[in-house]
């Protein structure tokens, strides 16, 4: 049985093959395993960049990645609120409304109640 397709080769593997595997590879593959950092410190940056440059097209990739690297709720709702006097307000808004529709995902898939 062949391996499932990265998220990168699912989403971009058609028209930017090369783009698809380099993010396999070199970003996911070497630069996320360096030691110098902790995947959840990782994750912290990467939101707090994404936020901040209003990246919202990979911002809910890398909120859901947070928090499988061990980032909680909480600690995100208060980067995005401490971002809002750094980053601007919509772009703080746009994250806080995101997070929140993915753990109302996340809700929903585990039949758990809101964490709201």
């Amino acid at each position: 049985m062949a391996a499932q397709p990265s998220p990168s080769q699912q989403l971009i593997g058609d028209v930017a093959p090369k783009l698809a595997d380099l993010t396999d590879d070199v970003l996911f593959g070497d630069v996320w395993e360096r030691p110098g950092l902790s995947k959840r410190d990782r994750s912290l940056v990467t939101v707090t960049a994404l936020v901040a440059l209003y990246r919202t097209d990979q911002l809910g990739f890398h909120l859901r990645t947070a928090l499988k690297n061990g980032l909680s709720q909480e600690e995100l709702v208060e980067a995005i609120t401490h971002l809002a006097f750094y980053a601007g307000w919509p772009n703080a808004m746009s994250a806080a409304t995101n997070l929140k529709k993915i753990l109302a995902e996340d809700d929903a898939s585990t039949g758990a109640p809101s964490g709201n």
